[in-house]
């Protein structure tokens, strides 16, 4: 019996003994439990923390490269494609669109850079963009290239007719007029002498693109209104004129403001058989330059009309007569001189009376 008793106690021990261990070892794997179930509630909190943060960093590093990228290819110029409901600037994407296109280049550059030191030259090259930039973007329009001294900027005016589109250019050349006698007046505070520029105006169709490689795309505007433009800035030191503008440019505007302008020439510029009529724009002039060029102007007209006709003698007559009114100007000289010139000049029978250029 109490051999027995005794062998019970023994069992009953060893059952308690191994029932407390069981309960230790569950106790301790609810804790690891409990933990790994803390870091798993955690982790995704702490993950999330960074991956917003990350995402922060992320937006403001994509703003950033947003912005230098409209510094090389003008937001306008993707928006133009938006419009049309492409949300993609590929490589070959091309459109047809009426644009008013402005030429803006400086007067004897190349003389004026060669007095510079390549740092210089850069100051002063940035210095003026800088100026020029303000006149253009708040007539509605944008930059799409510097070439050299020159700038190229096209006005689209969203939603706008021809009209608005031409307004706007014509108000942006007047504009840089204005910023540039405001540089000069600096440079002059400064030491340096001023300096000039000729602005070319045109209004019509362009065809607006991307062109280049798969790892160099650039965006483009070809067409011949580019061309004309391009060479009506041109033609600005030849007449001494400040801002000339075509025909095109001068009827899409005058249905919406007055402009004081006078006929230049009817020329034929490089690239293009049919002959251009540009004009001078007056306003940016003090009133007495303007009034004095608008005095002379009927006999510049007139005077190119007998031209067209081959009336040597009557045209020349116009221009004297204008001479005599006003002896400085510089257009009258130009004219007198290319009319004896084309009196010993054998014309073809089909000549329309423009002048290359």
């Amino acid at each position: 019996m109490t051999l027995l008793y005794t062998a019970f106690v023994c069992v009953t021990v060893l059952y308690a003994g191994i029932v407390t261990l069981l309960l230790i070892r569950q106790k301790r794997v609810t804790r690891r439990i409990a933990r790994a179930a803390t870091r798993v509630i955690t982790e995704p909190v702490i993950r999330n923390d960074n991956s917003e943060q990350r995402f922060l960093e992320k937006a403001d590093e994509a703003m950033r490269l947003n912005q230098t990228f409209q510094k090389f290819v003008p937001k306008q110029f993707v928006e133009h494609f938006a419009k049309h409901g492409i949300d993609t600037l590929e490589l070959g994407r091309a459109d047809e669109d009426e644009v008013a296109i402005l030429f803006c280049d400086i007067r004897g550059f190349t003389g004026l850079s060669e007095k510079m030191k390549p740092q210089e030259l850069m100051n002063f090259l940035n210095s003026y963009f800088l100026r020029m930039n303000d006149p253009i973007h708040q007539n509605g329009g944008f930059i799409d290239k510097f070439i050299g001294d020159a700038i190229m900027a096209l006005f689209d005016h969203p939603g706008g007719t021809g009209t608005d589109k031409a307004t706007d250019a014509v108000n942006a050349a007047l504009d840089l007029q204005k910023a540039l006698s405001m540089y000069n007046s600096h440079r002059a505070k400064s030491g340096y002498e001023g300096i000039r520029v000729g602005v070319g105006v045109h209004i019509g169709p362009v065809i607006l693109g991307t062109v280049g490689s798969d790892d160099r795309m650039d965006t483009t505007v070809i067409g011949d209104s580019v061309n004309i433009a391009f060479r009506l800035e041109g033609l600005a030191p030849k007449y001494h004129a400040d801002i000339v503008i075509s025909s095109q440019t001068l009827k899409a505007i005058s249905h919406k403001q007055q402009i004081d302008c006078r006929v230049l020439d009817v020329v034929r510029v490089k690239g293009r058989q049919a002959p251009v009529r540009v004009y001078e724009v007056l306003n940016h002039l003090s009133e007495g330059a303007r009034k004095q060029k608008l005095i002379v102007a009927p006999y510049i007209r007139d005077g190119l009309a007998c031209r067209i006709t081959r009336d040597w003698q009557e045209a020349l007559s116009h221009f004297n007569k204008a001479l005599l009114i006003a002896p400085d100007d510089r257009l009258l000289h130009h004219h007198i001189h290319t009319i004896e010139t084309l009196m010993h000049t054998d014309l073809p029978a089909d000549w329309d009376g423009a002048v290359a250029h």
